[in-house]
Order: structure tokens, then sequence, then C-alpha cells
């Protein structure tokens, strides 16, 4: 699992910072053997993209959740209602798997967790694509799918049964390379289009002048913008004022959207003697603000502004090996379905 931690971090990185568009696409199935402590189901499976939460799918609730308002419109195709019988299909499968490792490892009792995350990532720049598929185990890698080799590899002793078999089933192998060379890319291509175009309809900035305190510079703050080209501008006596201002990083919401914030490093009485305006460019429009008092949001208007927000979901189960870091995302799997 350290492969697609490392790469979601650098997708993380790359969302607040200049970097090649690389987009992820990856799925995590989890499977609890034993008592589970009330609230966490036996098995659930969620789904990201670029590291953001789009849906999810337990065991208890046995529905395939849209976790981003952009994903209702995948909702209401036919093929939504598909995912959510693939998921039980392969809840049964991996109740299979995880007793089969635990024959491995000679244990027929206790909390036991299996994994399997795999996906792929995209270049949008360069075309470039790869997939993975990797098995866990008590947080332990357990097997993976090398895809340059075309074979399953293990790091330890309890995987090699598994691995052989596995690796006889040349047939199975080159379907999944067909998947992860294909149309994991497709359907990674086909919601990254989703998100755009859902969230080019509700993507013009919302700005807010901000103050912590009454003595503390002042933020011209624009959030929920999509795409993520934008201009922030102050303006004194309606004329161009660059001086004594600091331009902030553009940052990514959770959403999808993006935050920007330009603040004007100049004592109250001086703005308040002479007319500062915010302008925010985006898209063709235009948003003014005039620094007035009465348009400044403080720590005393009962305001929360999140600040760089690193779209990555984790989630954590505890077992007595320690914690496993649970995060994930959806495709459509039955065909390539393994089984002990």
């Amino acid at each position: 699992l350290i492969f697609v931690l490392y790469l979601l971090l650098i997708l993380a990185l790359c969302r607040l910072v200049v970097c090649s568009e690389r987009h992820t696409f990856i799925t995590l199935y989890t499977e609890i053997n034993g008592q589970t402590v009330a609230g966490i189901p036996d098995i659930s499976a969620v789904t990201t993209l670029d590291g953001q939460q789009i849906d999810y799918y337990d065991s208890e609730i046995k529905k395939l959740i849209p976790k981003q308002d952009w994903m209702k419109e995948f909702a209401s195709e036919d093929r939504f209602k598909e995912y959510t019988e693939f998921r039980e299909r392969v809840q049964q499968t991996n109740k299979i798997n995880i007793r089969f490792i635990m024959e491995q490892f000679n244990q027929s009792h206790g909390v036991h967790v299996y994994q399997r995350m795999y996906g792929c990532d995209w270049d949008d720049e360069t075309g470039e694509s790869r997939g993975f598929d990797q098995h866990g185990y008590d947080g332990q890698d357990f097997i993976f799918l090398d895809l340059k080799e075309l074979r399953y590899i293990t790091p330890v002793l309890q995987g090699i049964i598994t691995a052989q078999k596995w690796n006889k089933n040349r047939e199975q192998l080159e379907l999944l390379k067909q998947y992860y060379e294909y149309e994991c890319v497709e359907w990674l291509k086909y919601f990254l289009t989703l998100r755009k175009a859902g969230l080019e309809k509700r993507g013009t900035p919302v700005v807010s002048l901000l103050q912590r305190s009454s003595s503390s510079p002042v933020e011209c703050h624009a959030t929920g913008f999509y795409p993520s080209a934008v201009t922030i501008t102050w303006l004194r006596k309606r004329e161009d004022h660059d001086e004594d201002v600091d331009l902030g990083q553009l940052l990514p919401n959770e959403d999808g959207t993006f935050q920007k914030t330009s603040i004007l490093n100049i004592h109250p009485d001086e703005w308040k003697k002479h007319q500062y305006v915010c302008v925010v460019e985006h898209e063709g429009k235009t948003i003014q603000k005039i620094l007035r008092e009465n348009e400044i949001k403080s720590n005393n208007s009962k305001l929360l502004i999140v600040r760089y927000i690193i779209p990555v979901q984790l989630g954590f189960v505890r077992t007595k090996t320690g914690f496993i870091v649970v995060f994930a995302h959806l495709v459509p799997w039955a065909r390539y379905d393994m089984k002990e």
C-alpha cells in the first residue's frame, strides 16, 4: 500500500503547487473478520478521484452513496445500480479470500483485516498511465500485481500459494492487463468529465473581506470557483494598487473547487480614509467588494474559513498489529474478480 499512499501524497502536493496534471482513480475494499466495534461494517468500499472521495458502500447500508454533488448525474444512470450489485458480489468474494488467508497464517480466530486496493493514474499532458492492484492483510502487504511482468508477487511466505495459483490463470492476467491499460483510464477520464461539468455549473467565486481582529490586515478571500484561473487585485481611488499587497497561493477545496486570498497590509486608519476595492475576475465575470467596516467578517462574526485542505480521505481501523489506513475508489470489475 506504500506505493498508492505515495501517489496520493504527491497528488495532494501537486494541487498546492504547479505540477504535471496526473490524475488518480483508486478503489479500496476492506473486509474485517471477527467482532468489530459498533458502527464499523464488516465490508466497506470507498472511491476516490484525485484523492477526493466520490462514493461509499458498505455491507450494512448495501447502497452506493455519491459523496460529491456532481456524482448525482452518474447516480441516475443504470450502471450506478450495476456498481451497487457488484459491491455485493465482491463482499462474498472477500469473505472467501480472508478465510483462505487466515489459513495460510494458521489463524482460526481473532479480528483480522483484508484489503484490496486497485486503480490507475493518468497524465493528461503526456498520456502516460499506470495501473496497480495490491492486497494487504492486517496492515501488511500480502500480494501485488506486477503489470510489467504480468505476474503476482508476494513479500511474505504465506502468500506464495496464492501467487502461484493466480499466476497460472493467464487468461485472467490478460484481462487485468487490458483493464488497467485501457478501461480503467477510460473510466478515470469519464469521471473527470463529469466533475468538470458539475463544477463549472457552480464555479462562480464567493468573495468575502476577512479580518482576524480590528488591527489585523484585511484579506480578500475568493472561494468555490472552478476552473482554477482567477485574478485578485486591489483598487485605491479607482486606480490599481499593488503596494503592501500579498497574494496567497491557489488552494484546493475538498469539493474540487479552489480558493485564493489577497492580503492588504495597511493600517485601518488608511483604508478608512480612502476607498479600497477588491476586484476578483474569473471566467469573464468580475466581482467587486468595497472595503467598508460593515463588509468585513471577523472572528466575532462566527464565520469559519477552512484553509489548506489536503484532498486525501483517510480513516483508520485498529487491529492487534496497529493502525491500518483505509481509503479508496470505484471500478466496474465483476469479470476480473479473484476467488481463492
